[in-house]
């Protein structure tokens, strides 16, 4: 299902055939293809919130796959969230882009397991199905072949955002403990100085004073628009503003809208072997 913008009615087709490969009946309800309520959005606002109470409430479903990202998920906590009941603690929850709305609020209400990682409508990626495998291969045998390598091993839990959802998070009820995590963001389409501003935001916030790393995944531009230079990498925005965090910096990670993202199940620590 789709709890913010929707997707084009046959582009999921591939993905039964690939997720029947791991064990998995899936279910794509036609409402990732809807419209109306504005926007891009699958359909008006009650509408996504029904569905997604629909599949969160019913104890015969191991995990929602959310279909896409985009934007919306946010505008739906009111609609869902005094809904849920026990059968919605009990499943995974996985997606990421706008989709960290909705991982951010469940992890903060401890609802489920939140995992980031790539979404139904990545199987139109030319990459042979690699990046929902990587969904499939977790979710249903534990592969840590697909989670993203720098948490493997360390000891902590992380979590994951893109830095435009965080950001908006930040001083709500609805931003999770975050102590002792290792924190790991990324970014689609912004110009630098908007990711050095955001930045700001999360080094300032007293909400995240308690992290334990700070780790940048795939940070990609805008199409040219004449922007000056704004002389600064990712990699050195993440370190200036780790200084202030009092934080360690630890380099880049494998997350991000591309063929690379990789998943993270938040909170979860996990070993090697």
């Amino acid at each position: 299902m789709a709890p913010a913008n929707r997707v084009e009615e046959h582009s999921l087709d591939a993905l039964p055939a690939i997720a029947a490969e791991y064990g998995v009946e899936l279910v794509i309800d036609p409402q990732s293809w809807a419209s109306g309520g504005g926007h891009t959005w699958a359909g008006p606002d009650q509408l996504r919130a029904d569905t997604f109470l629909k599949y969160a409430n019913d104890p015969s479903v191991h995990a929602v796959w959310f279909a896409r990202g985009g934007y919306g998920s946010n505008r739906l906590f009111p609609l869902i969230f005094p809904h849920l009941e026990e059968a919605a603690k009990r499943k995974s929850y996985i997606g990421y882009s706008d989709m960290g709305f909705m991982l951010c609020a469940l992890y903060a209400r401890k609802i489920g397991k939140p995992i980031h990682g790539p979404m139904p409508i990545d199987v139109t990626r030319k990459d042979n199905g690699a990046s929902v495998r990587r969904t499939l291969g977790w979710l249903e045998h534990g592969d840590k072949a697909g989670l993203e390598p720098g948490i493997v091993g360390l000891g902590r839990p992380a979590a994951t955002f893109n830095l435009s959802i965080l950001d908006a998070m930040i001083g709500t009820q609805w931003l999770p403990d975050l102590t002792d995590h290792d924190l790991l963001v990324e970014e689609v389409s912004e110009h630098l100085y908007r990711v050095d501003r955001m930045m700001f935001h999360v080094a300032n916030a007293t909400q995240l004073s308690g992290i334990s790393t700070l780790r940048v995944g795939s940070i990609t531009l805008p199409p040219a628009d004449g922007q000056a230079d704004f002389g600064h990498s990712p990699d050195q925005i993440a370190w200036d503003w780790s200084k202030i965090m009092k934080v360690p910096y630890e380099g880049r990670a494998l997350i991000g809208h591309d063929s690379n993202n990789h998943v993270v199940p938040f909170g979860q620590v996990i070993s090697k072997g």
